[in-house]
């Protein structure tokens, strides 16, 4: 039998997460909640961990009818052993909280540059340690972190974020090259601006920072490195997210998936 004819035929791949626990931050909206739900939709008991109680409620009762199930959580992830704890047990581990503050380094006050590490990089690290016990002691799991383009490239104004997405890369790396003799793999997700409460909110500083009108920070500022003109939506970021928890990725990890839109094609 030749190494060619030994390889699996063409099929059609369904995400089957039945009997696992998946556990994902900042759920309550955006990304966090299309993964939330898309994990869901494949059978996944769903830990949704945020700080917004009334968001996650929605989330829960959105969730009604798929085939698996929404957990509700309510945790600040600056609270990093409660993190942690929350992570025991899980399978699929998504890292996705974030936050954002538009800023010149000179101006940039330095207990949010402290908030944004805490949430977006230590508190990954916290909720991987909690988790990879278990993945471990299992032979199988899926870590995936949310990242960003600016993971990879930096944008003016947003020292904090591009520092934390910078480290999470590394962290994933890290995990990614332990966990491979246990069967975890460890990916980022890395999409351009997202259709978002975050990216909205964000307007207004971007608009400051760069001295133009508001309407013009999406076209101007957003998507001007972006080949295709337009935001991603956050359910096509969690397809993605699904992609890598799917045996189509198994010998996926170490590296970032790029969602773009060609940003770093320049």
């Amino acid at each position: 039998m030749t190494a060619s004819s030994a390889l699996p035929g063409p099929h059609a791949s369904t995400l089957d997460l039945g009997g696992r626990t998946a556990l994902v931050t900042g759920a309550a909206g955006g990304i966090g909640r299309a993964c939330a739900l898309r994990l869901a939709a494949a059978g996944a008991k769903v830990r949704a961990v945020d700080r917004d109680a009334a968001g996650l409620d929605a989330l829960a009762e959105r969730s009604a009818g798929l085939a698996g199930t929404v957990e509700p959580l309510v945790l600040d992830l600056t609270d990093l052993d409660a993190a942690e704890h929350a992570a025991a047990g899980t399978d699929v581990l998504v890292n996705n909280a974030g936050l954002q503050l538009v800023r010149p380094i000179e101006e940039f006050p330095p207990e949010v540059f402290h908030t944004v590490l805490t949430v977006m990089l230590e508190a990954p690290f916290r909720l991987i340690r909690g988790a990879l016990p278990h993945m471990y002691g299992q032979g199988w799991g899926r870590i995936v972190n949310v990242s960003s383009v600016h993971g990879l490239r930096a944008s003016a104004y947003k020292a904090a974020y591009v520092a934390a997405k910078h480290g999470l890369e590394g962290l994933s790396k890290t995990a990614a090259l332990e966990g491979a003799p246990h069967g975890v793999t460890s990916n980022c997700v890395n999409p351009a601006y997202v259709r978002t409460p975050l990216v909205e909110r964000q307007i207004t500083d971007q608009a400051l920072a760069h001295g133009i009108p508001e309407e013009r920070v999406v076209s101007e500022v957003l998507l001007q490195d972006s080949a295709l003109k337009r935001l991603i939506e956050p359910e096509e970021v969690a397809e993605a997210v699904a992609y890598l928890c799917g045996p189509p990725a198994s010998f996926v990890t170490g590296t970032s998936l790029v969602l773009d839109g060609g940003w770093t094609a320049h």
